[in-house]
């Protein structure tokens, strides 16, 4: 049991006002501590106790009764004024079990609000799960979409193959597949990470003198040093291309190459 359970059924009475010195002194210097979560039911307990005045009906005395009232009242008024200074009457108290019914209704009260803040917090829980599995299978699909497209490009006879040997090293190269419906994919493997904040972008080298280098995707190599590239829609055609170009690249990409090109493969 931890240390809020011993005033946990103190909290009702002590926001009507019922509890004797001894626990209300306890109780409040529990409260002093800090304890956020009974202090939040004191607040809570205390807003219900303010309901309970709203729970009374509406009623309008008779002009009989207002009569009698006044009566009563002038009587009283006349009897003190008469009368020799007295001790106070006796402190009336509010019979137990009127304490009890307002205990029990605010203890229902509460457990209905907590009830129905849990409800709301598993519903939000269910809903952020539930986006997050959309997510997921969004993201699964696209991936084997990604994954036929790229099987379907390699195994095409109609997919032209373009080496790309890397500049100024023997034996590293990257292998490309044009296909012209489906894409162009490019592949390696052991290929070195670029620097920190850098891609490696592809590039679509136009075989018009006077024509820019188009910009394409970018990645990087996975640890193992294995590099996939997938290009659904080429930016330019086969036709029209004279090379593919790789060069590493600021992370984002850029317009236009900023670093002479890693691995380039002439388009035949």
């Amino acid at each position: 049991m931890n240390n809020c359970d011993q005033f946990r059924e103190l909290l009702e009475a002590y926001a009507l006002g019922a509890l004797d010195p001894e626990e209300r002194a306890a109780l409040e210097a529990h409260l002093a501590t800090g304890c956020h979560d009974c202090a939040r039911s004191v607040e809570e307990a205390r807003w219900l106790v303010c309901q309970l005045a709203y729970t009374a009906p509406e009623a309008t005395p008779s002009d009989m009764l207002k009569g009698r009232l006044m009566q009563t009242v002038r009587a009283e008024a006349q009897s003190h004024a008469e009368a020799k200074p007295q001790a106070l009457p006796a402190k009336r108290y509010v019979p137990v079990w009127m304490w009890g019914l307002a205990a029990a209704m605010i203890v229902f009260m509460i457990v209905v609000t907590r009830n129905v803040r849990h409800l709301q917090d598993e519903t939000r829980e269910a809903e952020h799960l539930n986006a997050e599995l959309m997510e997921g299978n969004h993201k699964l699909e696209k991936e084997l979409a990604e994954t036929k497209r790229e099987a379907m490009i390699m195994m095409d006879p109609k997919s032209v193959k373009i080496m790309m040997p890397a500049n100024g090293k023997q034996g590293a190269q990257l292998e490309a597949k044009w296909n012209a419906q489906l894409g162009v994919l490019v592949m390696g493997d052991k290929i070195p990470m670029p620097a920190p904040h850098h891609v490696l972008q592809l590039w679509l080298i136009p075989k018009d003198p006077k024509a820019k280098p188009m910009p394409s995707m970018m990645t990087w190599p996975d640890a193992d040093g294995k590099f996939i590239l997938l290009v659904s829609n080429p930016p330019d055609s086969m036709g029209n291309t004279k090379a593919l170009a790789i060069t590493e690249e600021p992370e984002g990409g850029s317009p236009g190459p900023t670093t002479t090109p890693i691995y380039v493969g002439g388009v035949s």
